[in-house]
């Protein structure tokens, strides 16, 4: 019996050469998540009538890495609209560059004072991310 048995195994080998019990299935890769931009946030500086504007300058070229010729533009928004973005980030790292902005004019004895916005604009520029 146990022959007989070795003989059809060995007959059904042969009557199905290269086929593998997977061999028709298609494979698919994982499907990749679809990740989603973060929001992003504006820090806006508000002009006050007391902030010297070589200080506004500094805090531009100090925490936002503007070189002085931007800083000074973005000081005439502020001084001329009565605010200016400084930036666009995702929100922590907005948070912290305001925070740290309103701390140094507070350290230094300015009412300096920087927000932050929900950026609406998909195409702004993003700041240093």
């Amino acid at each position: 019996m146990i022959n007989q048995q070795n003989d059809f195994d060995m007959y059904m080998m042969a009557a199905t050469p290269g086929q593998n019990e997977n061999e028709g299935d298609i494979a698919l890769a994982p499907a990749k998540p679809k990740l989603k931009r973060p929001p992003l946030y504006k820090v806006v500086l508000l002009n006050d009538d007391y902030t010297p504007m070589e200080f506004v300058i500094e805090v531009l070229e100090h925490f936002f890495t503007m070189p002085r010729e931007k800083a000074t533009q973005v000081m005439l928004a502020v001084h001329t609209q009565g605010k200016g973005v400084c930036g666009i980030y995702t929100r922590d790292v907005a948070e912290t560059k305001a925070e740290l902005v309103n701390q140094a004019a507070r350290d230094n004895g300015h009412p300096l004072l920087c927000e932050v916005e929900p950026s609406q604009d998909e195409d702004d520029d993003q700041g240093d991310n």
